[in-house]
C-alpha cells in the first residue's frame, strides 16, 4: 500500500532543476546534523514543509524572524520538499529532523512500517472539503447523488465523500466519480464537474471565488468524518531519542511564534511574504484570507499550541480502517506524542 496524500502534486509541481537543488539542500542538513551541533554552538534541526511557503507557515517564519528558536538554542534549516511523499520518508530514514505532514498520512506511513510520530497538531480541523459550484440542486452531500464529483486520483477521497453522503441519508453507489487528476481548479471553472474533493478552504476555495466562482463547502466533519488534524508536525521515533529535547524546544518556540502571528496577523504575515520565493511568487490577498480562516482552525483553545488527544487518533485509525485505508493494525498511542 502506498501513501495515499499527494498534496504537493495537489498544489503545484516542482522543475527538475529546482527539485535537485532541494533535494541537495536537504542532503546538505542531512550530514551536518549529524553532528548535531552548529558552529555557534546552537542545535541544528532541518524542518520540511508540506508544500511551498504560505499562510499556513506564518508561524515558523514569525519565530525564526522573531528570534524565538535562537532564543531556544537552536538553528532551524526550513525546507521544501521536492515532493510530500518524501518529507515523512526522509525523516523516517534520518535525513530531516522535522516535517510537516497530515495525521491521516502519519497513521496510514505507520501501517507501512514507517517509524513516524506525530508531535503536534497545527491545523486542528479539516481543510480538504467538499466543493460544489452554488446552485438550487445541491444544498447538502446528499444532492449529489447522480451529480459529477471531481477527485485527484487519492481513493481516500473518494472514502470521506462516500461518508458524507451516506451519513447525510444519500446512496454513495450511485455516485458519479471523475478523475481530474491535479486540475482541480479547472474542472470547477469550466464546469467539467459539480463538485470536487480535495482542494483546501484556505486556498481552491479562495482562487475559484477570486475568479469569481461561487462554491460552497462542505465540511466533512458534520457528515461522518472524523473531525482530524489536517496537518501535523512529525518526528521519527529515533529522532524523538536522540533529539527529544532539542525537538521539544521547537514546539515551544513555535508556539511563541504562532502566538505572535495571531496578536500581530499582518506583521507576521508579512514576515512570510518577505521571505517568500520568487519560483512561487504568493497573492498576498489570498495569503491574508487563508491566514484568517486558518487561526481558529489552528487554536487550541486551553490546551498548549500542538496539543493532541488519543481519542482523536483513535477515532481517525478506526475511521480508516472501516474503510480499509490501514494495510495493518495501528495503535493510536504509538502513533503522537505530546511534548
Amino acid at each position: 500500500m502506498t501513501l495515499k496524500f499527494n498534496n504537493w502534486k495537489r498544489k503545484a509541481g516542482l522543475s527538475l532543476a529546482v527539485a535537485a537543488v532541494l533535494v541537495s539542500i536537504v542532503g546538505c542538513s542531512s550530514d551536518s546534523n549529524k553532528k548535531s551541533e552548529s558552529s555557534s554552538g546552537e542545535t541544528e534541526l532541518t524542518v520540511l514543509l508540506d508544500w511551498y511557503p504560505n499562510a499556513v507557515h506564518t508561524f515558523l517564519y514569525a519565530a525564526e524572524e522573531q528570534g524565538y528558536f535562537k532564543e531556544a538554542g537552536l538553528k532551524v534549516n526550513l525546507v521544501t520538499p521536492a515532493d510530500t511523499n518524501d518529507a515523512l520518508k526522509l525523516v523516517a530514514t534520518g535525513k530531516a529532523d522535522l516535517a510537516l505532514s497530515y495525521q491521516m498520512q502519519v497513521a496510514i506511513a505507520r501501517a507501512e512500517d514507517i517509524p513516524v510520530v506525530s508531535v503536534g497538531a497545527i491545523v486542528r480541523h479539516p481543510l480538504n472539503q467538499l466543493m460544489v459550484l452554488d446552485s438550487d440542486n445541491i444544498s447538502s452531500p446528499k444532492d449529489l447523488v447522480g451529480q459529477k464529483i471531481g477527485y485527484p486520483s487519492i481513493p481516500l477521497d473518494q472514502a470521506i465523500v462516500n461518508t458524507m453522503v451516506r451519513t447525510d441519508g444519500g446512496d454513495p453507489s450511485k455516485l458519479g466519480y471523475t478523475d481530474v487528476s491535479w486540475d482541480l481548479i479547472p474542472s470547477m471553472t469550466t464546469k467539467r464537474v459539480d463538485a470536487i474533493i480535495g482542494g483546501y478552504i484556505n486556498h481552491e476555495k479562495l482562487l475559484l471565488e477570486k475568479d469569481g466562482v461561487k462554491v460552497t463547502a462542505f465540511d466533512p466533519a458534520k457528515f461522518g468524518v472524523p473531525d482530524y488534524y489536517e496537518l501535523v508536525l512529525t518526528a521519527s521515533e529515533d529522532e524523538l531519542k536522540g533529539k527529544g529535547d532539542a525537538i521539544k524546544r521547537f514546539v515551544e518556540a513555535s508556539a511563541r511564534g504562532q502566538q505572535y502571528t495571531k496578536e500581530h496577523p499582518a506583521e507576521a504575515l508579512q514576515l512570510l511574504l518577505d521571505k517568500q520565493n520568487s519560483e512561487f511568487p504568493l497573492d498576498a490577498d489570498i495569503e491574508k484570507k487563508s491566514l484568517d480562516i486558518l487561526l481558529p482552525l489552528m487554536d487550541a483553545g486551553e490546551e498548549p499550541f500542538g496539543s493532541q488527544s488519543e481519542q482523536s487518533w483513535t477515532t481517525v485509525i478506526q475511521w480508516l480502517t472501516e474503510h480499509g485505508q490501514l494495510s495493518k493494525e495501528v495503535k493510536a498511542a504509538d502513533a503522537f506524542r505530546n511534548l
